[in-house]
């Protein structure tokens, strides 16, 4: 499983806090297949509101992420780390603060030996929010995966979370599954935030 590039990891015994888990590519930022250059990450106008809402309102924001690139010999770990990190500059340069960034390197097709493998952490399955929720003391019943594929609802629904499908006309397949059924569908982030703003007791300012 991955490592994560976040410097600061909470632990609890006792898992209270609730997450937003978010995929990177085609819900925080367009989707460019196999871009990890920092000069072209293009972050969607909503995002950094929302996210700084979402953390207001005290959810931890971590980021989930496949990266095949690295199992197909595209680019090196080091590279996927160094877009993330970038993006979580740019995110708090715009208020928004995200507490971890979390990838899968493998992909069972992959040209690179050590990360040609099926695993655990590779979305649809949960391994990346397992491992984020353990470090970070996540409660998973409370908490969201936002996506904009099926794969990213699959995994939430495997790890005990709610799941959001951001469709932003990126998935194409519609495979159906036990696991695929999203709680919300919205066309972007906004959407998510309002829909939380309507079921919570708690006041989460930034709604446009």
């Amino acid at each position: 499983m991955k490592r994560r590039t976040s410097s600061s990891v909470a632990s609890a015994s006792v898992a209270t806090t609730a997450a937003i888990f978010l995929d990177k590519d085609g819900t925080l930022i367009e989707d460019v297949p196999y871009n990890i250059e920092p000069k072209n990450i293009r972050i969607y106008p909503e995002v950094p509101s929302v996210l700084t809402a979402l953390s207001s309102a005290g959810y931890k924001l971590l980021v989930v992420s496949n990266q095949p690139g690295i199992a197909h010999g595209y680019f090196d770990r080091i590279a996927v780390e160094r877009a993330g990190n970038a993006l979580m500059e740019m995110l708090l340069d715009a208020g928004a603060r995200v507490d971890g960034f979390y990838y899968c390197p493998h992909h069972p097709d992959g040209k690179v030996r050590h990360y040609a493998a099926r695993c655990e952490c590779r979305k649809p399955q949960p391994g990346l929010l397992l491992q984020a929720a353990r470090e970070h003391g996540i409660d998973l019943s409370a908490s969201w995966v936002v996506g904009d594929i099926l794969n990213d609802v699959e995994a939430g629904k495997r790890a005990g979370c709610r799941a959001a499908l951001v469709d932003r006309g990126n998935e194409t397949e519609w495979l159906p599954g036990k696991w695929r059924k999203p709680d919300l569908v919205v066309n972007n982030l906004d959407g998510l935030l309002r829909h939380l703003q309507q079921k919570s007791n708690v006041q989460i300012s930034g709604i446009r």
